[in-house]
Parts: C-alpha cells; sequence; structure tokens
C-alpha cells in the first residue's frame, strides 16, 4: 500500500440553517486515508457519515475547513469544476444500486462515459469491467431482470468504468442477503488488493470487519480509529 493520501481533510466543519435553528452536522473533521486502503465509516444515524461522503464526493462543501483529493484543493473548486472532478476521479456505490431501470446492465455501465468525450471505445471499457464482475452473460437484461447480487455487481461495474481514484461505497449490502453480501464483499476485498481505494459505509460490523480501519462517528466528529488491522 502506498503512504501517499489520497483523501486529506482539515477540520471540516459543515453547518446547516433549518428556520432558524443552527445543526452542525460536521464539528471538526481531520482524516487521512491512504492510496490503497479500505476505510469502513460507522456511526449511528445522524452521526455526520452522509454529511461527511457527500463533502468527499464532491456533492457538497464544507462550510469552512479544506479537503485535497488526490493533493488537488477541492473546497476552492467551482460548482462545474467539481462535477468533472466527481466523474472521472469518484465511483459511487449506492444501497438501491441506483440503476437506470430502462437501460441494460451493459449500457448502465457504459453510462458514465457520455459524459467524459475523451474516453476512448466505451462499449468496449463498460464490457471489461463486466467481465471483471463476473457479468458478461448479463450484459444484455434490464436491472428487472437481474438479482440484488448482480444489480450490485453491475452497480460496482458502472463506479469502476471511469478508472476512479477512490470507490465511496454507501451501505453496499444494506439491501442483500447474507449469502450475497458476502460475495459482494469479498468482490471489493478483491478489487482494494488491486489497488482500489474504498470508503465504505455500513452500520454492520460483519460488513466493516473487511477494511483495513474503521472510523466511528458521533456528533459530527470520528470519535475512533482502529488503525490498521
Amino acid at each position: 500500500m502506498s503512504e501517499e493520501a489520497i483523501i486529506r481533510t482539515e477540520n471540516i466543519k459543515r453547518d446547516y440553517t433549518r428556520g432558524t435553528t443552527k445543526i452542525q452536522a460536521l464539528r471538526g473533521v481531520s482524516l487521512s486515508v491512504k492510496r490503497g486502503e479500505f476505510v469502513a465509516l460507522m456511526g449511528a444515524s445522524g452521526s455526520g457519515k452522509t454529511t461527511l461522503m457527500s463533502i468527499l464526493g464532491c456533492l457538497d462543501t464544507p462550510t469552512s475547513g479544506s479537503y485535497a483529493l488526490e493533493g488537488r484543493e477541492v473546497s476552492r473548486l467551482t460548482k462545474t469544476e467539481r462535477a468533472h472532478l466527481r466523474n472521472e476521479r469518484i465511483g459511487f456505490i449506492f444501497q438501491n444500486f441506483n440503476l437506470l431501470p430502462r437501460l441494460s446492465a451493459l449500457d448502465n455501465v457504459i453510462s458514465p462515459q457520455l459524459y467524459h468525450r475523451s474516453k476512448d471505445h466505451p462499449r468496449q471499457r463498460a464490457e471489461r469491467v463486466l467481465q471483471r464482475v463476473g457479468l458478461s452473460e448479463r450484459a444484455m437484461h434490464l436491472p428487472n431482470e437481474l438479482s440484488g447480487g448482480e444489480s450490485q455487481r453491475v452497480a460496482i461495474a458502472r463506479a469502476l468504468v471511469m478508472t476512479p481514484a477512490i470507490l465511496l461505497a454507501d451501505e453496499p449490502t444494506g439491501n442483500l442477503d447474507s449469502v450475497t453480501s458476502t460475495e459482494i464483499m469479498k468482490l471489493l476485498v478483491e478489487l482494494n488488493r488491486e489497488g482500489v481505494t474504498i470508503l465504505m459505509v455500513t452500520h454492520d460490523s460483519t460488513v466493516s470487519a473487511y477494511a483495513h480501519r474503521i472510523l466511528h462517528m458521533r456528533d459530527g466528529q470520528i470519535v475512533q480509529d482502529s488503525g490498521e488491522a
């Protein structure tokens, strides 16, 4: 594993105003994730996990503090620049898969490339990553023709097709049975061993055990860092 920090935050705070009430969703989060790490983020509802993931995924910006992705200061970027960075360098995996229902598995994997014209041979790239996740034979099936595990594999392939710097996984096994969850986690471990950096939100201690580090959040702060296992 490289010692290079792919993610670095310094004293990130995120405040919201709801009516006349100020809500402190993040209260000074400093975090460093090395390239090639597999990190699990845990905490109760309202602990700040979702807000932190939104900032790391360039979907939101902090009220104060700094966030650098691959050494690039994200908080200084325009909304358009953040969108380009998100598309090119960050892969997302969601609990509900978020597949486009009228597109085949292959077309779902092709879709992120349509926003990046410099990517050559989008169909061939999509076919390669579908093969990597073991779904070549299901490429032309629609999402409603796939099992939950197959749908999540398509979602993982879609996240990988742009060769992102990091995968952000939000409860990736939350809608899967235990056997399928184990299969998906083994796939994520394989990808991590191949060099993919993963930051995963989960409430399941069985799932978090696959990670190198477990970060626990409470009241908008990281209160425990297990370090490397």
